[in-house]
């Protein structure tokens, strides 16, 4: 978005918050993109219909006091559709980041939307190659964008000057995973694995989210460290022996592309997932990340990618990298979405202001 931002104005709209007295939309600019945050009583929390009609009254006043005019819709999730309702688009975009059906208390209704949605769409981008080849036949204009990277940010993990204060105690070899953790995380692999290897230490990275945490391995081993500031992540992983995706194979890992995947080799660390189709395909095949399952297996691929013949793969996924960039997806999407504008829209400077949809229900 920060991209988009460059030659249009962006909207942002993020979930709701409950702690306002009078409704009320506040917006901020953020590395030039409008945040827009709606503010609404506790009183409407838990009721969806009332939320949803107070949200899309708060979004209309924002476009309408920045004096915008169709505008493109961006959606995140289908469940921010009803927000369209006051809204007439000069196209729709749906990136379809995951298949939110897959997990855990999906709400009703949500297959619905996405149809919805489906119809509404002028284009369809996909977080990944699995996602893509399950929405292709839905849409006629349907595009691929699997994860991205910042290849000079996560490459300054060889340069940090320090250990982040709560790491630098923890002693080596550290295995390392940083993103949620949640419904999608093998919960008995990692425990299973700190068990065997008393010796390793286990740093994890990133928010608790809709598990209970005291679910979670508790061992001398295993070290949580909370959420991280995306600028602070190459210190910690520039500390890391072997970074780890140890994800389940469940509903709501069925199409997923791991972000951290092309994150963690750019930090120059050797890579150890599970068999998600993402990473397996390119990564896995192209012998850039080592793969396993159970285990025995999982402990047994750790221990080699701590070798110089285990540690190869970061070498040989450089070259993949460099045509992973941010820019280059940027560019690619801004020329799909001209391609569905209508030919009086958005075709001078500045182009069409960008309402990218996040708000919803789940």
């Amino acid at each position: 978005m920060t991209r988009f931002a460059r030659d249009r104005r962006v909207f942002f709209v993020e979930e709701p918050v409950f702690d306002a007295g009078q409704p009320h939309a506040r917006v901020t600019v953020c590395d030039g993109v409008h945040v827009v945050v709606p503010h609404l009583s506790p009183d409407d929390a838990g009721d969806a219909d009332t939320e949803t009609a107070v949200v899309r009254k708060l979004l209309a006043g924002v476009l309408e006091g920045y004096n915008v005019t169709a505008p493109i819709a961006w959606f995140y999730t289908p469940m921010a559709l009803p927000l369209l309702q006051d809204v007439r688009p000069s196209a729709v975009v749906f990136d379809c980041m995951d298949e939110l059906t897959g997990f855990a208390h999906a709400p009703a209704g949500l297959r619905e939307l996405e149809r919805a949605l489906l119809m509404r769409a002028d284009v369809v981008f996909t977080g990944g190659h699995a996602l893509y080849e399950a929405k292709r036949d839905l849409h006629a204009n349907v595009h691929p964008f699997p994860s991205s990277v910042d290849v000079a940010h996560f490459a300054s993990a060889s340069r940090a000057r320090s250990a982040p204060a709560d790491q630098r105690a923890i002693a080596r070899p550290r295995i390392g995973f940083c993103g949620v953790i949640d419904e999608r995380m093998d919960i008995d692999l990692i425990d299973a694995v700190a068990r065997r290897k008393p010796e390793w230490q286990f740093i994890m990275i990133g928010p608790v989210v809709k598990i209970d945490p005291a679910s979670l391995p508790r061992h001398a081993n295993v070290h949580y460290l909370g959420m991280k500031a995306y600028g602070e992540l190459p210190a910690y992983l520039g500390g890391w022996d072997v970074a780890i995706l140890p994800f389940a194979r469940n509903d709501a890992t069925r199409f997923i592309s791991p972000t951290k995947t092309p994150e963690y080799l750019a930090a120059g660390c050797p890579v150890v997932a599970t068999s998600i189709r993402d990473v397996v395909r390119p990564y896995g095949e192209g012998g850039l990340v080592a793969i396993a399952d159970d285990p025995d297996q999982f402990t047994a691929a750790i221990a080699r990618a701590m070798t110089p013949a285990g540690r190869a793969g970061v070498q040989r996924a450089q070259a993949l990298l460099q045509t992973m960039s941010w820019d280059r997806t940027f560019n690619e999407m801004r020329a799909q979405i001209d391609r569905v504008l209508p030919l009086d829209a958005g075709r001078t400077a500045p182009r069409s202001a960008l309402v990218a949809q996040t708000c919803s229900t789940i």
